[in-house]
């Protein structure tokens, strides 16, 4: 998959989740394939700097302060890029990342609606706010972020598994029903990806453990799933739709 994909080349490119981490990653990827890119997150700093990054490379670059939980921001965004980059061509709904066990049992219902909203319901707002001028052009290439613990049991919490589990029918639900109007819906499903968190957080010794838990024997990168956004995008892909990919170093086979 990695490569060059020159029809990716003048595309507008939302990213929800990419103050840092995978959407992060995934949006200097998408520059480098001389896209247009917008990046959607809450913190203000983080954005900036990946603007900046972006740009400083000879990339177009914008960034949109906004809460993906509220739908009214949600269409605040898209009218900026539209009015600041053109119509949206691909939608990457990367926001979310709530997966800390909690044993089900003190799982609290407050916690299981901040999760789901975070999870499910922004990647289902996102879509609902930019899906309109898609149908209207006739195109669109829509990614969405599920997990390897929406894809069989995990360490994460239910509400985690639940809603990355719910993103996978999401994503097939959608693909049914928009390819006839030429908009392609496919899902990414990332294993323990070596994000700034993971760096951050889990001791080296946890690390090499995990690692071993893989068939590849290592964890994976906020590269490997970048490439994987690209190809999905791409015209490469133009016969896939409804799909989920495994980037999980051959722990999750399906």
């Amino acid at each position: 998959m990695p490569g060059s994909y020159p029809d990716l080349a003048g595309q507008v490119v939302v990213i929800t989740g990419g103050s840092r981490g995978i959407g992060a990653r995934t949006a200097r990827s998408f520059a480098r394939q001389g896209a247009k890119v917008c990046v959607v997150g809450r913190d203000r700093d983080a954005l900036a700097s990946v603007v900046a990054d972006l740009t400083s490379a000879g990339g177009t670059a914008i960034s949109e302060v906004a809460d993906v939980t509220d739908s009214a921001a949600l269409a605040g965004v898209r009218d900026e890029v539209e009015a600041r980059l053109g119509p949206v061509d691909v939608l990457a709904a990367f926001a979310g990342g709530q997966g800390f066990p909690v044993p089900s049992a003190a799982l609290s219902e407050e916690r299981w609606r901040q999760i789901l909203d975070s999870d499910l319901t922004s990647a289902f707002l996102t879509i609902q706010a930019f899906l309109p001028g898609m149908l209207e052009r006739g195109r669109g290439s829509i990614l969405t972020m599920s997990s390897a613990a929406g894809r069989q049991p995990s360490q994460a919490n239910l509400a985690y598994g639940v809603a990355n589990a719910g993103l996978v029918m999401l994503t097939r639900q959608l693909a049914t029903e928009l390819g006839p109007h030429g908009i392609r819906v496919n899902c990414i499903a990332p294993s323990s990806i070596r994000t700034e968190k993971v760096e951050a957080r889990m001791p080296a010794e946890v690390k090499e453990q995990v690692a071993a838990a893989h068939p590849l024997r290592r964890l994976g990168s906020t590269d490997d799933v970048a490439q994987t956004a690209l190809f999905l995008a791409s015209d490469a892909a133009a016969w896939l739709t409804g799909v989920t990919i495994d980037v999980a170093g051959g722990r999750v086979t399906g």
